[in-house]
């Protein structure tokens, strides 16, 4: 699937003077600030929803739609299946660098340091130059004491940490959303991690479920966990009521529940990238697929101005 378009050099020229003209009109302070926002925050796509394209059609479509990388998902059933990580990352990574574009975050089954794949996946990621890594999640066991469930899994990150200091990575833990995933309440993150060097491990912090979890505490979470942050995670819901009751449904950005003003917040904030807009709802393919993934970047573009 081929989508990037050539321009000829009239066509470059042409969009050049329309450029350099829209930024004469009023209203141009808020393309400059758009620009000024994705210079500072390296705007990504979470490739999953086309994660059946070659690198190459990977690249193209990035490159169209106007993000600057990807988090790739190398993983079971993933765009790149973690046997084959030797072979298929560097690919990937070489496509993408090809167009000025990179991968910025690998995301991974990982969860300890005895799956038989783990260092496989880290020391390619690590011989490529890549530095931040997903870890996979963790469910809660209904049957077992809370406390103790942490504790096991914070031994797991502990093994987790030595060998990304030794990599030279960082480990990113994803908050998610559902009855018993561990990270749901993002205090279970910050128990987690809090103790670990932030150079090694710390959260990919998802706007999307923060707010479908904490509704209005959210403001409190962004804040707890800001020092922690290695990436940011952008997706949208409403609650929508069905005849089995009350469920989250993801939508495009906008369209829903999560706030503008965290991104008013987070461009106060020290961080600055990179933010992966990540797409739950069913997002179409070919030329489809392309305008959506557009119309949610303009929307980023425009929370974060």
């Amino acid at each position: 699937m081929q989508t990037n378009q050539s321009l000829s050099r009239r066509e470059f020229v042409s969009n050049a003077a329309v450029a350099a003209a829209a930024l004469a009109l009023p209203g141009s302070t808020h393309l400059v600030a758009q620009g000024q926002a994705q210079r500072r925050f390296n705007i990504i796509g979470f490739s999953k929803p086309f994660q059946n394209l070659s690198p190459d059609d990977t690249a193209d479509l990035v490159a169209e739609v106007g993000w600057n990388g990807i988090e790739c998902p190398v993983r079971a059933k993933g765009q790149i299946e973690p046997e084959r990580v030797e072979e298929g990352l560097p690919k990937m990574v070489e496509a993408l660098k090809k167009r000025n574009l990179e991968v910025s975050i690998v995301t991974t089954d990982i969860r300890n340091t005895s799956q038989p794949l783990t260092e496989k996946v880290l020391r390619t990621a690590a011989k490529l130059g890549l530095k931040r890594y997903r870890l996979s999640f963790w469910r809660y066991d209904a049957g077992q004491p809370i406390p103790e469930q942490l504790n096991r899994i914070r031994s797991e990150l502990r093994d987790l940490v030595a060998l990304n200091k030794e990599l030279g990575l960082c480990a990113g833990f994803q908050n998610h959303s559902g009855a018993d995933y561990v990270g749901a309440p993002v205090w279970d993150v910050y128990e987690l991690i809090k103790d670990f060097d932030p150079k090694y491990i710390g959260v990919c912090f998802d706007i999307g479920h923060a707010t479908l979890e904490g509704g209005y505490s959210w403001p409190i979470q962004a804040r707890l966990m800001e020092r922690h942050y290695i990436a940011v995670f952008v997706k949208d819901f409403f609650w929508q009521k069905g005849a089995k009751g009350w469920r989250a449904s993801w939508c495009p950005l906008g369209e829903g529940m999560v706030n503008p003003a965290f991104f008013k917040s987070l461009a106060k904030s020290s961080f600055s990238g990179p933010i992966s807009q990540h797409h739950e709802y069913p997002v179409g393919t070919g030329r489809e697929l392309v305008k959506v993934l557009k119309k949610d970047l303009q929307v980023l573009k425009e929370w974060l101005a």
